[in-house]
């Protein structure tokens, strides 16, 4: 399957964005919104010139929505005892890899139902690639496979990207 690369061409501004006087300026670094591009920012190391214009060089357009996402957390061989079988909570396991497509459409999902399930539910992403022990002792042939985990056991299994509503199913049995 082909990913899809979208490109953001952003025009130089023909008026000033915004009025930013020396006063105001405090510290090498600052940012610049744009109103029409809501959650995009320019980042820069600025300099003050002698006219009091800020100066963009080696400048970069950061989306703040990315510091917003929640972020599942990986769980690898040396983690997987402590904590998927020995959590007291019921536990989700997403098991991906990076080259996965069907796997990039299911994260966003997985990182909802772990804000809605926060304090019922652990959730963590295992990647086949780096720990392919842990596929292989629970036989995960397709991914993404996500299995929910009770008691150190396997409860329950999903394989494929499914729509939220089949996963959150899954969930309500054992919280």
């Amino acid at each position: 399957m082909a990913a899809v690369l979208e490109t953001l061409t952003v025009p130089r501004a023909s008026a000033p964005l915004a009025p930013i006087s020396a006063s105001s300026f405090s510290g090498r670094r600052t940012s610049v919104r744009f109103s029409e591009f809501r959650g995009l920012k320019i980042r820069s190391t600025a300099s003050l010139a002698s006219s009091s214009k800020i100066s963009f060089r080696g400048g970069r357009i950061v989306c703040e929505a990315q510091n917003t996402a929640t972020q599942v957390p990986p769980v690898s061989d040396d983690t997987w005892q402590s904590n998927v079988l020995d959590c007291d909570l019921p536990v989700l396991v997403e098991f991906w890899a990076p080259w996965c497509g069907p796997c990039r459409m299911i994260h966003p999902v997985i990182d909802e139902l772990a804000k809605e399930y926060a304090g019922k539910l652990k959730c963590y992403k295992v990647n086949t690639d780096e720990s392919p022990s842990i596929a292989t002792k629970y036989g995960i042939r397709s991914i993404p496979t996500v299995m929910i985990f009770k008691n150190g056991e396997k409860r329950d299994a999903v394989i494929g990207a499914v729509p939220k509503s089949t996963l959150c199913t899954c969930i309500e049995k054992f919280c």
